[in-house]
């Protein structure tokens, strides 16, 4: 059987553990080819006092361009951060066109956290992002980001699951079969990730709250979702494959007391998607 292949529409950081540079080890890792579209360069991500930043934004197209003449397929297409809306206009021609042979799309719409969106998120951002997500099959939005999306309140208090079913059942008729809404506080020992499939309704899957946010992890878990699925795995069996070697690298980076910026050291643990693998 040939090896499947995932275009990986993201930054690229030398220094940090975020975005493609962890994304490709850990679907590499599951034997799946990682392919780099990259939309920025960076040595060390933002959130480090010094960095060198390079926005690949005029070059995607003559980039991506290549893949066309050779008339490259994916196997399946993961996004994350988009920093402009041209990128974004970009990125939405490159789903249009790779079409053929791709099983499915996910998009982490990397706008906010915490109730606060990021800087480049203006209304004009918002409005490509919810256009972009029109593509995707497997949505992994944070609670600000799916707020964000169904135009709905962000409560500090969390809410309920039906609440979020309903959110997510607006969002997936024009969209989005599965959304895996990552990192909702229950309590302050408990994470929940609720998963929501167009057809099956909602399922939850909880992990121990450990330590505090680090980088990087948004990524981690849409890799190891975007895997796992591609390999024949169920969504609720890959979220919960995602939540179980994030939790294990949290352990890890807090035992040995890892800088929260340095993100996931997935390293230590990779072995355990070789073995999902086999």
């Amino acid at each position: 059987m040939a090896q499947k292949k995932i275009a990986l529409v993201n930054d690229i950081t030398g220094f940090g553990r975020c975005s493609t540079a962890v994304m490709a080890p850990v679907v590499s890792a599951m034997k799946i080819q990682a392919v780099a579209v990259p939309t920025a360069i960076l040595s060390t991500h933002t959130q480090f006092p010094v960095y060198y930043f390079d926005d690949y934004t005029p070059k995607m197209r003559d980039y991506i361009q290549t893949y066309k003449d050779l008339d490259i397929s994916f196997d399946a297409i993961a996004t994350g951060f988009l920093g402009s809306a041209e990128q974004v206009d970009i990125v939405t021609d490159f789903l249009q066109t790779f079409t053929r042979n791709r099983q499915f799309v996910l998009v982490d719409p990397v706008m906010g956290d915490y109730g606060k969106l990021y800087k480049t998120y203006t209304p004009k951002m918002c409005d490509k992002m919810k256009n972009l997500v029109r593509y995707a099959d497997i949505l992994t939005p944070n609670l600000t980001e799916l707020c964000t999306l169904t135009d709905s309140v962000y409560r500090e208090d969390l809410l309920s699951f039906d609440e979020l079913e309903k959110m997510c059942r607006t969002l997936s008729q024009n969209g989005p079969k599965n959304i895996i809404v990552t990192g909702l506080a229950l309590n302050k020992k408990q994470l929940a990730n609720f998963i929501y499939d167009r057809d099956e309704g909602y399922q939850i899957v909880m992990v121990d709250k450990i330590g505090g946010d680090r980088s990087g992890t948004g990524d981690v878990i849409s890799a190891v979702i975007a895997g796992m699925v591609l390999n024949g795995h169920t969504i609720y069996d890959s979220v919960k494959k995602a939540a179980e070697l994030v939790s294990k690298c949290i352990r890890y980076c807090e035992e040995n007391q890892v800088p929260n910026h340095y993100g996931l050291c997935v390293e230590m643990y990779l072995e355990d998607l070789i073995k999902e693998a086999e």
